[in-house]
């Protein structure tokens, strides 16, 4: 029998079957941060779709009315728009290659709480991706926490 005995076999049989039984630990660890690559590249796309849109127009949107017509009239006149642009370019980029995620969302913040307002008071037609983008950019908060653990430290 090849110098396994019986005891041996049964003890690795059991070995065998109380591993599968155990659930691995790093499991949820595992899933926590496939969602957080998930989320943040769907974040970091978002972002840079809707910045590119601002110089390229691939994307036709109705114009606003009213104040929010006046207010993205604002914006295009005085060139403030392109810097918003700019700034979701960049920060999407970084959220989306994984590489200082933390600055990436520090720059989208503002324009993310922004966007929010924009639609919660002058165009709520759009709130709906609003709060989704809202969600996203809190999951990755959470995330990535213990960046920005220190801003919250007396």
């Amino acid at each position: 029998m090849n110098g396994v005995t019986e005891e041996t076999r049964n003890s690795s049989d059991i070995s065998v079957l109380s591993c599968s039984k155990n659930k691995n630990p790093n499991q949820p660890k595992r899933k926590m941060k496939i969602l957080t690559i998930i989320v943040r590249s769907l974040l970091g796309l978002i972002f840079i779709v809707f910045g590119l849109n601002a110089f390229l127009h691939f994307i036709s949107m109705p114009p606003p009315q009213g104040l929010a017509a006046d207010f993205m009239k604002a914006l295009f006149m005085s060139q403030y728009f392109y810097v918003i642009a700019i700034l979701q370019i960049a920060g999407g980029a970084l959220c989306l290659l994984g590489r200082f995620v933390p600055l990436g969302l520090t720059l989208l913040g503002p324009v993310i709480v922004n966007i929010l307002l924009f639609h919660i008071f002058l165009q709520p037609t759009g709130l709906p991706l609003a709060l989704v983008v809202s969600a996203l950019a809190l999951f990755l908060l959470w995330a990535y926490r213990r960046a920005f653990s220190p801003l919250l430290q007396p």
